[in-house]
């Protein structure tokens, strides 16, 4: 197959824009977006841009992508909790960089056409979880990094406690309608320390598990 030369395109604009890490641009080279997006919007599948999934979800802009994966300071010994598996473009990437990714998705068909993917893509080291995010998944604790793609109203703090000391979540939070900004979050010994990034628009965190049709 030839290499589309927007994705090309793309890794460089990413790089200039302040994704550095190397591991985490190379990932996003691997990983095949066309893959994870709707038919009618494959053609769009390298644009800058956040895309319309099932379930009135969305696969975010491989900016915003890229910047949080590299700003989680990922290693290949960490373990990592995702919250909103949605597509589960971000989740293949962070599998690439890490040694286990435990990721929880409130929408079954969400859920199960990511696990297809995976599949598709022999990437084995991901355990998917239907579930309620905003609870975590306090049996799998601690957790070396934890990414919410869903905005919070505020920080999460049952996440928090759920990563262990020194460890790092990246989470959207939405403190007042329409006003949202991404944040690093860093466990201390006594609480934690917050990291303003940039502002994000993300679908919202929800509790319990959707009803599907």
């Amino acid at each position: 197959m030839t290499p589309d030369p927007r994705k090309a395109q793309l890794i460089i604009a990413l790089r200039q824009q302040g994704v550095r890490d190397t591991r985490v641009l190379e990932a996003l080279e691997q990983v095949p977006r066309e893959l994870f997006v709707e038919p009618a919007f494959v053609d769009q599948s390298y644009a800058d841009q956040a895309l319309p999934i099932s379930c009135g979800q969305t696969i975010s802009q491989p900016f915003v992508v890229g910047l949080m994966t590299d700003r989680l300071k990922l290693n290949e010994r960490h373990k990592v909790l995702e919250i909103g598996t949605g597509s589960g473009y971000q989740t293949a990437i962070l599998s690439l960089l890490c040694r286990r990714v435990y990721t929880i998705e409130r929408y079954r068909t969400l859920s199960r056409q990511a696990g297809e993917r995976f599949k598709q893509l022999k990437l084995e080291n991901i355990t998917q979880l239907v579930g309620d995010g905003t609870r975590g998944w306090p049996q799998q604790a601690p957790f070396d990094r934890i990414m919410v793609t869903a905005a919070a109203k505020s920080v999460p703090e049952t996440l928090v406690s759920q990563l262990a000391v020194g460890g790092i979540m990246i989470v959207p939070i939405e403190e007042r309608p329409g006003h949202q900004d991404l944040f690093r979050i860093t466990r201390t010994e006594t609480g934690y320390d917050s990291e303003h990034l940039l502002p994000v628009r993300f679908v919202p965190l929800v509790e319990g598990i959707a009803k599907e049709k």
